[in-house]
């Protein structure tokens, strides 16, 4: 997918789409549509897929506008980057997006029961947690995903699980950094919403608790910062997580766009027992930007995972382009 440069709301690029089958059998996807300025929407476009694979989209219009205060200000704005899951235990796909606001990039939430009519939910609220020491919800957060089913939280309890990245560089020297944590590149954390509570009001969605960094940057290509990608997929061995990596040279202004830097994917299998805790991850990425469409952009070189879904017995992962245009890319796990 590409921006149709005759379209106001895409001329600046379509990327970092969410995906899910719909209850009638569509293959949609949920792109990033980004006008002039950095105005981001997303917008909903049903996938085509010819002799199983994905070939192309048919553009459906706008989902989400940044019509809340709170997902904007005065110079600025957006919702941006979505993320999909369908949670059956709660018969709702939830989507989590970026608020790009008044005071930087946050987490918000909205679900639908059908990918058609969509309930705001507002911003993530993380639960206060003495023990860190820190209130999360000064930081800017991003890259959130939920787990498709109920895993195991604090003390066995049954929860539903959501990977984010909190970006505790993004607040300067004055921050404090939680309990416990010595570095401050933005790492991949998981936080935790009772089954009994979302059941009871899907509300208590944007309420989660239990807050534990689980990877942080490791190998040179991830040096930078690390996020998350697709929601995980449940594997014979756990969890299959794939994710971002940044390696290069980044401005000391994050809100601006870059020049120096590098995007590649990286996967990682978290114990389906306690997905806190890593079983392996790759020490080399397992994509990284090669042709035209990723190397040169918007910011070049990036390669950006963030949706996987499985299409006619194969499994495939659509992802940002140099934050420009949308490829799709195939993914074998054996």
């Amino acid at each position: 997918m590409r921006p149709d440069l005759d379209e106001p709301y895409e001329v600046e690029g379509v990327l970092n789409p969410a995906a899910a089958w719909s209850p009638d059998g569509r293959l949609v996807l949920f792109p990033r549509m980004v006008a002039e300025g950095n105005w981001s929407r997303i917008a909903t476009a049903d996938v085509v897929v010819t002799g199983g694979v994905p070939t192309s989209v048919v553009r459906r219009g706008v989902v989400l506008e940044p019509d809340r205060t709170w997902e904007h200000g005065t110079t600025h704005g957006g919702v941006e980057d979505p993320r999909m899951t369908w949670i059956g235990e709660l018969g709702l796909y939830v989507m989590t997006y970026v608020a790009f606001g008044p005071t930087g990039p946050r987490t918000a939430l909205a679900t639908s029961p059908d990918l058609e009519q969509w309930t705001r939910l507002g911003a993530i609220q993380f639960a206060y947690d003495d023990v860190l020491d820190t209130d999360l919800n000064i930081f800017p957060n991003k890259d959130t995903v939920w787990f498709p089913e109920s895993i195991p939280g604090p003390g066995g309890e049954p929860c539903f699980g959501l990977i984010h990245r909190p970006m505790f560089d993004m607040i300067g020297p004055e921050a404090t950094l939680p309990a416990g944590i010595t570095d401050d590149r933005p790492s991949i954390w998981l936080s935790y919403v009772p089954v009994a509570a979302a059941l009871a009001d899907p509300r208590a969605l944007a309420h989660p608790t239990g807050h534990r960094e689980i990877a942080r940057p490791e190998a040179s290509w991830e040096k930078l910062r690390i996020g998350g990608g697709p929601p995980p997929v449940r594997v014979p061995e756990g969890w299959l997580f794939l994710y971002h990596g940044v390696s290069g040279t980044m401005s000391a202004n994050p809100f601006e766009r870059q020049t120096e830097v590098c995007y590649s994917a990286g996967g990682m299998i978290l114990d389906a027992d306690d997905p806190s805790r890593i079983v392996q991850r790759s020490s080399q990425p397992l994509m990284v930007p090669e042709t035209g469409a990723e190397q040169v952009g918007v910011v070049d070189n990036v390669v950006f995972p963030t949706a996987i879904v499985d299409v006619a017995g194969r499994t495939f992962c659509f992802y940002g382009m140099a934050d420009a245009s949308i490829g799709v890319a195939t993914v074998t796990h054996r």
